[in-house]
């Protein structure tokens, strides 16, 4: 909001833009004063300050592969006392990560000379009765064994699953048997 206000505060003033927003003018006041002269920012605000730029610095000369633990380590290392959380969530505020272990998963292959399925429905998911409008996805689970994907059809009225698949592998083929899978209505159930 505070920056909203710092873009508008010339076109519309600041209190008039505080009122809307519902917010006290001294709240806006106390920001751009600690804007222009930093000295006026907590303790903490102050040590976030230089402790980003040796985060920043650590995480550099480690080909930016360092998670948290080891700037942490780091930065303990070369004297500079500070808590794991601190650069976890210093880390954090700067979009910083470390690589991770493991291998990706690649879920889609996209083919790029196919065309694109047409959305019939407008992204419009209501339907007034049952089985006026089914949507369809498919997932993929891990397990011990390896890779799980699993294809559902959903009724939208009902919200229930009227048809699924589970393969090992992603094709098409399993997506569309979970489409043509019917389940029995009360009046087909045999009784």
């Amino acid at each position: 909001m505070k920056s909203y206000i710092d873009r508008h505060r010339d076109d519309y003033g600041v209190e008039p833009i505080c009122r809307v927003l519902q917010m006290a003018p001294s709240c806006y006041w106390r920001h751009a004063a600690r804007q222009r002269n930093p000295q006026l920012r907590s303790a903490r605000a102050q040590r976030d300050e230089g402790l980003k730029a040796d985060i920043q610095r650590v995480w550099h000369a480690n080909w930016q592969v360092y998670g948290a633990d080891k700037v942490w380590l780091q930065m303990n290392r070369e004297g500079i006392p500070v808590a794991r959380c601190t650069v976890e969530r210093l880390m954090r505020a700067m979009g910083l990560q470390g690589a991770r272990r493991g291998k990706t998963v690649r879920t889609t292959t996209p083919d790029t000379s196919a065309p694109c399925p047409l959305d019939h429905v407008n992204r419009q998911f209501k339907a007034s009765r049952p089985n006026e409008l089914w949507v369809s996805d498919f997932t993929y689970v891990s397990t011990w064994q390896g890779w799980l994907y699993v294809a559902f059809v959903v009724d939208v009225y009902a919200r229930r699953i009227v048809g699924w698949r589970v393969s090992r592998s992603m094709q098409t083929d399993f997506v569309l048997d979970a489409l043509e899978q019917k389940w029995p209505r009360k009046s087909e159930q045999v009784r």
